[in-house]
């Protein structure tokens, strides 16, 4: 199924245009309505969530001439001022450029000073957790006893870092990673002036691959568009990022799933042969072999999965029960991690390809055990010289 892309970009002004993070969003507009504002907030959460975003949408409805208020007019003297930037009362610092007790101590000795045209002085310092032991010291009085009109709003991705005193004198929201349905639907909105075709697979890559953060969303979107034409589509994107084809991927894997190792060899020294490096190719079998342990569970979510179900290959479905995927995506994951410290990490991926040919012929403990038991059994219940033929047998024979 394809979308035709009509909507617009655009960035949130108020925080009900905010989107995916409705705890934020509820306690802040309550607070703004009742005019129940703390004099510090702690935005903790993974990248590209939108804090610094809020902390500039909150900072709006703090100072606009109607405020506060939950809903910025986004055209006074004011919200026009914040949105460019140009505020002298919303001074945004870069936690991870100051991280010095001597900046503490600038913003300790600006705090004394009223704002110069607006109802507050906002001080919102990203990636707060970088500041020294020395710097939050500092900052810690402040925070305490902070002047009426001045509000610190700090943005960190490691909250776990920063003091639990600091944590303590500050209200604290956690943002969380968006859903990629969420996202997908963004991405449509984000292409709405362009008129453009985009592939319903494409666009679910695009959105998985963002795992989550919305800025990253935005950011992969827009290399996209950038070398694609008028139609967007998965298989346009391999191409131009040097990703590995889904055909070639889905024939490796049917050859491995058939113990095939001279053609699963040689698809592999063609993708190898391409361009694409080891690593990559590493990455998506990785990947492929985690959505076929999710189907094996009886997942079938396009957005989870980054495409739908029916392209994937039926013979490891068959040939491969959740226990082998298992066992395969987390050598996968294993290999990946340790490649990096390989002499031939070339090597390593083809004996990795070999090991996932004899997949299907592959003991665990326990498979051994349950033989022995079976054996043990019909030893101990039968007459051994009839027998031996036909438990010699079953015990060579590989386990179904």
């Amino acid at each position: 199924m394809d979308f035709e892309v009509t909507a617009t970009r655009k960035r949130p002004k108020t925080l009900a245009e905010m989107v995916g993070q409705e705890f934020v969003v509820a306690t802040l507009s309550n607070a703004l309505v009742n005019d129940q504002v703390a004099p510090a907030y702690l935005f903790s959460g993974p990248r590209g969530t939108g804090k610094t975003s809020t902390a500039r949408i909150l900072a709006r409805s703090l100072n606009c001439v109607s405020g506060p208020t939950a809903e910025p007019c986004g055209t006074c003297p004011s919200c026009l001022e914040i949105t460019k930037g140009s505020s002298p009362d919303v001074i945004e610092i870069d936690g991870a450029s100051n991280t010095s007790v001597n900046d503490v101590r600038e913003i300790k000795d600006e705090v004394l000073y009223a704002p110069q045209s607006s109802r507050k002085k906002i001080y919102i310092i990203d990636e707060v957790h970088m500041l020294s032991n020395s710097a939050f010291n500092a900052l810690l009085k402040t925070i305490e006893e902070p002047p009426p009109y001045i509000v610190f709003i700090f943005a960190t991705t490691e909250v776990h870092k920063v003091p639990a005193t600091i944590r303590s004198r500050c209200q604290q929201f956690r943002f969380r990673l968006f859903p990629p349905e969420l996202i997908r639907d963004k991405l449509l909105e984000a292409a709405g002036e362009m008129g453009r075709e985009f592939e319903n697979d494409a666009l679910n890559w695009i959105a998985r691959e963002a795992a989550g953060s919305m800025r990253d969303a935005y950011t992969l979107f827009d290399q996209v568009l950038s070398f694609s034409e008028d139609r967007i589509t998965l298989a346009g994107i391999r191409e131009k990022m040097g990703l590995v084809g889904l055909e070639s991927t889905v024939e490796l894997l049917d050859a491995a799933a058939a113990g095939n190792r001279t053609r699963a060899l040689e698809l592999l020294d063609d993708i190898l042969g391409s361009g694409t490096a080891v690593e990559q190719v590493l990455v998506e079998l990785a990947d492929f072999l985690r959505n076929l342990t999710l189907l094996a569970y009886g997942i079938h979510k396009e957005s989870l999965l980054g495409l739908s179900p029916d392209r994937f290959p039926a013979g490891p479905r068959q040939a491969w029960d959740i226990r082998r995927l298992e066992m395969a995506a987390s050598d996968a994951f294993d290999l990946y991690r340790d490649i990096r410290y390989s002499v031939h990490p070339r090597y390593e991926l083809e004996l990795f390809v070999g090991r996932l040919c004899g997949l299907t012929d592959r003991l665990e403990a326990q498979d051994v055990l349950g033989r022995i038991t079976s054996l043990r059994g019909e030893l101990m219940n039968g007459d051994w010289s009839e027998k031996t033929p036909e438990l010699k047998k079953k015990a060579l024979s590989p386990p179904q």
